[in-house]
């Protein structure tokens, strides 16, 4: 066991876990910070996405040991009130239908939409193809992230 300190949505959190042990454990069952989902546990899927200075990364196979002095930004520290562009486009476009993967999705398109402002279609799939929605929800999302980039 270690303690590490972690820069968690811009709130300062301590957490005495193993150093192998993945960031969305930590994230869950440490801290309970529950928006981030475990879908695969091997980054196949992209459920558990969150944000490692501003770079999506999958939390379930990135042990906490490597986060260091990273600044973390899960779903809930996305937005304050849960109004960031893509979240407010992923409203407007209705886009979830189970909606487990949504936070995952909305983090990689955050993270897109960070470093390119206007993706074409092909960017926007590019950057989306490690998340999987179950239920096939791709063409939605791909309108979702057009809009978020409209709107932001």
């Amino acid at each position: 066991m270690a303690t590490y300190t972690l820069n968690i949505n811009g709130r300062e959190y301590r957490a005495d876990v193993a150093p192998d042990t993945p960031l969305l454990w930590v994230l869950r069952d440490h801290l309970g910070l529950v928006g981030t989902k475990y879908g695969c546990g091997i980054a196949a899927c992209g459920a558990c996405t969150v944000h490692l200075d501003g770079a999506a990364v999958r939390s379930c196979v990135l042990p906490v040991s490597s986060v260091e002095s990273a600044k973390v930004t899960t779903i809930e520290g996305l937005s304050e009130k849960g109004d960031h562009p893509v979240q407010r486009a992923w409203d407007e476009v209705d886009v979830p239908q189970c909606g487990y993967c949504q936070a995952g999705q909305i983090m990689s398109a955050a993270a897109l939409l960070r470093r390119n402002p206007n993706p074409n279609d092909e960017e926007i799939e590019q950057a989306m193809l490690g998340n999987l929605c179950r239920c096939g929800a791709y063409h939605r999302i791909r309108d979702a992230v057009k809009l978020a980039a409209k709107k932001s």
